[in-house]
């Protein structure tokens, strides 16, 4: 089989590839749709603790939102399938081991996602609500937010920790990769902490306890992929010892 015979045939896996995958994205595109009502209600149950009503200030505002509710429903169901048809389309050059190894990535990847978006949602959103809401009225502002804004202001905080708990997968898939070592991770450990804190404070309202609630679990989350990182070195040059 020559060169282009070989293109040809990885064109074709990876058009088929992208046809599942949208396909699937439309489909759950079309179900989010139907239920963004009923998710939007139980979105708007969760900051109603805080005395928080919804406003609209133009008449597109709740379209807009409707349609973000569905995009968001979409993406989060289909990034399982997404993750699967990566590892479809590169499945044929790996081994088997290699093969099975990285599968398990793709429910750890997506497990982890849904790890950060829930700790940001439940823990990080309602402090930084909270504060919000204690310096407009400090000044005395009258209380009207609009759900646009507020959407908004939600997808900036819960997206960015969801990524960020992807973290200790990257790092552990980078190694299997040999592109990093534990050794080149605890080099970097002090501008590390530095960047994290940095993240953290752009993420998080500037009080200490929200503050320290975003960087406390992105520090750990480094360490975990340090201590993931090392496991699996340590494990490699066992196996590489034993005969």
């Amino acid at each position: 089989m020559n060169n282009q015979e070989e293109l040809i045939l990885h064109l074709t896996e990876l058009r088929k590839r992208l046809i599942v995958f949208t396909s699937w994205f439309i489909a759950m595109l079309c179900v989010g749709l139907y239920l963004s009502p009923r998710l939007l209600l139980l979105l708007k149950s969760h900051p109603a603790r805080l005395g928080i009503q919804w406003n609209v200030f133009a008449f597109t505002d709740g379209l807009f939102v409707y349609m973000k509710c569905a995009l968001l429903f979409a993406v989060l169901l289909s990034l399982p399938v997404l993750f699967y048809q990566l590892w479809a389309f590169v499945r044929p050059g790996l081994t088997e081991e290699e093969a099975r190894a990285a599968l398990a990535y793709v429910p750890a990847s997506f497990l982890m996602f849904l790890l950060g978006v829930a700790f940001s949602y439940y823990l990080v959103f309602p402090m930084m609500l909270e504060f919000l809401m204690q310096m407009n009225r400090s000044i005395g502002a009258a209380e009207i937010y609009g759900i646009d804004r507020y959407f908004t202001l939600m997808f900036n905080i819960v997206f960015p920790l969801g990524i960020a708990f992807e973290m200790p997968v990257v790092v552990l898939f980078l190694t299997r990769l040999e592109l990093i070592t534990p050794d080149k991770l605890r080099r970097i450990r002090k501008p590390a902490y530095l960047g994290l804190t940095i993240a953290g404070a752009c993420i998080s309202p500037p009080d200490v306890v929200s503050h320290l609630s975003v960087t406390i679990p992105l520090i750990a989350l480094f360490e975990l992929s340090i201590f993931l990182s090392a496991a699996y070195s340590r494990r490699l040059e066992a196996s590489s010892a034993s005969p």
